[in-house]
């Protein structure tokens, strides 16, 4: 997790999940809150292609941060909270 590059992009991905629903529009498919929201949603709000969002969410997945949850054909993201919690009182500690 720590060699990961700190993106200020990735960062404010995972604050704006802290209340998706001030961030981000209703979505089709999946509910913002309980399912997180879709890597096009995401392109759509930092005006990047699909791709580059959905890089951004599957480094944030691979670390532990969000959770993946597939609906229908489309991959939804949140924020793993226990997790969060847990790298955050890590650092805390110093490590």
């Amino acid at each position: 997790m720590l060699r990961v590059p700190v993106s200020g992009q990735r960062l404010d991905i995972l604050e704006w999940l802290r209340d998706p629903v001030a961030h981000f529009p209703p979505q089709r498919y999946g509910d913002l809150v309980e399912d997180g929201i879709s890597s096009a949603t995401l392109a759509a709000k930092l005006g990047v292609s699909r791709n580059a969002a959905r890089t951004h969410l599957d480094l944030l997945t691979g670390i532990g941060l969000l959770r993946a949850k597939k609906i229908r054909r489309r991959t939804f993201y949140r924020r793993d909270e226990y997790r969060i919690a847990e790298v955050s009182h890590f650092f805390e500690k110093g490590w």
